[in-house]
């Protein structure tokens, strides 16, 4: 696990420490899960206010965080995005739980995701009781039998998994997974997605190689390219490699029209 994951692991053990001291009731999690319906080549679109590698994005808005982040979530749902990622790691993505439930209320026929540095069970409620109808998780982060038993909070809510890797050994073990005949079910279902993140997490650069090199050891799931994309012929050369999807978010968030962008992107990786 690199440096920078090390830290967000520690960082996230506490704030999940914190969570298993509230008391979660089935009222909680009355908030409808919304199917992810995907198509031949989607786009899950990234809300988030920092990012460790571009700093600060600003989305060129003159009003209120709250209210811009809901503009941005509507005008992603009406380019045509899958999902709605939502960053909700405070200390280095600025990122809160109340931004997803925001971006869940303004959205409310578009699945929204939790991006973050999940670790315990109790996280996926957290993300659950927000709204979320979906998290990602990092194989890296979790040891075999950690990772069934968040896969196992998360099937039991309905939600859908992006569960990343990094290199050969977290798809390796993504594969395995899918020996499972339940995963193999949610895996067929849309339920988990596999995601390869081209970011290289202790330099932050990009390596857009890696979805390439990593191409012949993805899975049979849907899969989807992340960091580093931003036009359509990124989201062209992506699906020529075998992705089904692209999970864009910087390239969005400083964008004037989001919604042209995914749209741009789904065409031109249904295309390739």
């Amino acid at each position: 696990m690199s440096d920078f994951l090390q830290k967000m692991a520690s960082s996230s053990r506490e704030r999940a420490s914190a969570a298993n001291d509230i008391l979660f009731r089935s009222s909680d999690f009355d908030r409808p899960v919304v199917p992810l319906k995907l198509g031949v080549f989607d786009v899950i679109a990234e809300i988030k206010d920092r990012s460790p590698a571009e700093g600060l994005l600003s989305n060129g808005e003159q009003i209120d965080a709250g209210t811009a982040r809901r503009s941005r979530a509507a005008a992603y749902a009406a380019g045509g995005a899958a999902a709605i990622s939502v960053l909700t790691e405070p200390s280095r993505f600025d990122g809160d739980l109340q931004h997803l439930a925001d971006v869940v209320d303004a959205v409310p026929t578009t699945a929204v995701m939790r991006k973050d540095f999940l670790v315990e069970p109790v996280q996926i409620r957290e993300a659950r009781k927000a709204g979320a109808s979906g998290v990602l998780l990092i194989a890296a982060m979790l040891s075999d039998a950690k990772l069934r038993e968040m896969l196992q909070e998360a099937w039991g809510f309905e939600m859908f998994v992006l569960l990343e890797s990094f290199d050969e050994e977290d798809l390796r073990r993504s594969s395995v997974l899918l020996d499972d005949a339940a995963n193999r079910d949610r895996a067929d279902r849309h339920q988990l997605l596999i995601g390869v993140n081209t970011r290289n997490l202790r330099t932050l650069e990009v390596d857009p190689d890696r979805l390439s090199s990593l191409a012949p050891a993805l899975p049979a799931a849907k899969c989807v390219a992340e960091s580093g994309l931003c036009t359509a012929v990124d989201a062209s050369r992506a699906a020529t490699n075998g992705y089904h999807a692209a999970l864009v978010g910087t390239a969005l968030m400083r964008s004037a029209d989001p919604a042209a962008v995914i749209s741009a992107m789904c065409r031109a990786g249904a295309s390739a």
